[in-house]
């Protein structure tokens, strides 16, 4: 296994050694990036923490900039050209939308009453 050295400072090495075996896990950790970026879900927690009407739940729709990064990652998967990066997104894109479904069709007795 590699072995890397890096100064840091004092205070950082105490913190550091609190952490004991864990570095390398937590560094991997540090090193991932959300599958989206975090506007997106911020979005729709905004939106759920708004107190929507069923009407506006049933309306809500991702934003034009959510819609074309969207139809890009489906064109480039349709011709077979996207990075790993790329499929991660479009399958978070995918969960989020299931539950956007999910939500919407769970509001669906509150509009026909």
């Amino acid at each position: 296994m590699p072995r890397i050295t890096l100064e840091v400072s004092e205070e950082l090495s105490q913190q550091l050694a609190q952490v004991g075996d864990r570095l390398p896990e937590l560094l991997a950790l540090s090193l991932q990036q959300p599958a989206v970026p975090a506007q997106v879900y911020r979005y729709i927690l905004d939106f759920l923490t708004s107190s929507p009407t069923p009407e506006q739940i049933a309306e809500f729709k991702p934003t034009p900039e959510m819609q074309e990064r969207l139809r890009t990652l489906l064109t480039r998967s349709n011709a077979g050209e996207l990075t790993p990066t790329e499929l991660k997104e479009l399958d978070e894109y995918e969960r989020i939308e299931h539950l956007v479904v999910m939500i919407k069709a769970g509001n669906l007795s509150y509009l026909t009453s």
